[in-house]
This record gives C-alpha cells, sequence and structure tokens, in this order.
C-alpha cells in the first residue's frame, strides 16, 4: 500500500461504495451507486454511470418520463444526449458539455443518445430539493462544452473542470456556469496526472463525495479503483492522490438536507402521502399543472 498522510484539517475518508450494475430507461446499461437513505450523501441521491462502446447498450435510450421533487445533471465525457420536455425546451448536449433540469412540481422528459463512434461514456447525478421547494415551477437549460472554466491545479498538468457551484481554485474563489442548483450543489470534473497530489478547499458545513471514473486514488485506507463513490467526513479541504496511472473524478459538495426522503421511481419527496399524490397526479394528467 502507497504511503498517504492525512494533513491537518483535511476530509477523513469514511468509506467507499461500489457502484452497481444496473439498467434504466428502455434497457439503457448503466452503473448506479444509490444514497436515498444515507445522510453521508445528502444532498445528492444517486449517481448513473453510462460507459460503452457498444451502442446496444445505450441507444434505446430514456423515453418520455416523468419527474418530481429532484434536480438531475447530465454530464458527458463522450458521446450526445437531446433532451426534449412537456415545457417545449429541446437541446443536445456533447461531449464535455452538461444539462440541468429542475424538476420542481412536475416534468416530462426525454433522453435520447445519438449513435456515433468513439461509444458513450456520461453520468446523471440526482440531487435532492429542500421540502419548500419541491413543488416550484420546473425548469431546464443546456451548458455547452465551451461554457464550462478549465483551470489548472498543480504543474504537473491536473486539471479541473467547473460544472456547478463554487470552489476555491489556488486561493481564488470561482463560480462554474450553474450556481443556482439545489442546496449549494457544487460538481466538478477533475484530471489528475500520474502520482498527482492536490489539495482542495471546501465548506465546512457542506458533504463531500468523490466518484472515481478513470485510474484509481490513494486513500488512507488504501487505493480506491474507477467505479467507486467514496464519502468523506468533517474537515475543511479534500486531499486527492493519484496513483502513477493518474485518476479522473467526479467530487461533489453541498449542504446536507437534514429532511425525511420518500423515494417511489422518478419521484422523491418527504412522506409516502406525497408520492401518492404525485402517483395521482401524474395519472390523471395534472403532474406537470
Amino acid at each position: 500500500m502507497q504511503d498517504f498522510t492525512l494533513r491537518p484539517g483535511a476530509r477523513p475518508l469514511l468509506r467507499g461504495v461500489a457502484s452497481q450494475a444496473s439498467a434504466d430507461g428502455a434497457g439503457v446499461k448503466i452503473q448506479r451507486v444509490a444514497g436515498f437513505q444515507s445522510p453521508d450523501f445528502s444532498p445528492f441521491l444517486m449517481l448513473d454511470e453510462i460507459r460503452s462502446d457498444n451502442a446496444d447498450d445505450y441507444i434505446a435510450g430514456f423515453p418520455p418520463h416523468p419527474h418530481r421533487g429532484i434536480e438531475t445533471l447530465t454530464y458527458m465525457l463522450n458521446g450526445e444526449f437531446e433532451h426534449r420536455d412537456h415545457l417545449g425546451n429541446r437541446g443536445a448536449v456533447s461531449t464535455g458539455g452538461a444539462q440541468w433540469m429542475r424538476a420542481g412540481r412536475g416534468i416530462v422528459h426525454s433522453e435520447m443518445p445519438a449513435a456515433g463512434e468513439g461509444g458513450m461514456h456520461g453520468f446523471q447525478l440526482w440531487i435532492n430539493m429542500a421540502a419548500a421547494d419541491k413543488m416550484n415551477k420546473p425548469t431546464w437549460r443546456d451548458i455547452q462544452a465551451a461554457e464550462i472554466p478549465e483551470l489548472p491545479l498543480d504543474g504537473q498538468g491536473s486539471q479541473i473542470r467547473l460544472i456547478a457551484g463554487r470552489w476555491t481554485i489556488d486561493g481564488e474563489d470561482k463560480s462554474a456556469p450553474l450556481t443556482d442548483a439545489a442546496a449549494e450543489a457544487a460538481v466538478a470534473d477533475i484530471r489528475l496526472a500520474e502520482d498527482a497530489e492536490v489539495e482542495l478547499p471546501l465548506p465546512a458545513e457542506h458533504s463531500a463525495l468523490v466518484f472515481v471514473y478513470r485510474g484509481a486514488l490513494v486513500t488512507e485506507r488504501g487505493a480506491i479503483p474507477r467505479g467507486n463513490m467514496l464519502l468523506y467526513g468533517a474537515g475543511e479541504s479534500l486531499q486527492l492522490r493519484a496513483q502513477d496511472q493518474g485518476a479522473g473524478l467526479l467530487c461533489l459538495h453541498g449542504l446536507p438536507l437534514r429532511e425525511p426522503i420518500a423515494h417511489y421511481g422518478p419521484f422523491v419527496m418527504n412522506s409516502r402521502e406525497e408520492i401518492e399524490q404525485a402517483l395521482r397526479d401524474y395519472n390523471n394528467g395534472t403532474l406537470t399543472d
């Protein structure tokens, strides 16, 4: 095991959660990490990874379906998805871009991939909404690759792409294109060079999670390979160190929502009664009214 000494103030690793093979939509093959009932995940609920060179694994996509009570953030490392919804929104996001959707009271949308060379590699993150906001008006936006700031983290070639929220990089406050996600949710794509080590300041009151999508991350509990979500404890910063092949990471932080969660399919509310109401609203056609 490689030596790793946690610096004073750096967040300790609490545990790792391995992603699980699953399928969603019209049979799209995914790797999923779910934490609906885990306080350590809050305000995040779930992360899906689509990663395949075979179009048969994803081309059927996600035909029209509803949501209520959450926000979704889709981020593409490779490939293209097109979004359409009942509000008339339509837009495509491709390699390096992202899409954000606030379901609020209710939205019906589809997410359909484009078949292209090089396969598909991307993520969808579910973010919980506070109870007081869950019935707000739905909205959506594209964030194209050129809008996402890409900043150096060291002199070795390590970089960070700021997708959502606010970050402190090299002592300076930086904002991503999306700053109004629920619960101050922040998302960044970090690419660490071989054997690189960086330390990122984070708000002490926020939760912190890291998904390893390439290479491996060295921690005080050993090396964690790709396909794992890491959940961190209290502290003022994240200390991240790659193995000799480098690492690709999705780094998440946000304000925990200390509220009950009731989850059924595409709906996330605060009680079973609210879930039943969402089902009634969808079935009688009033979910999106």
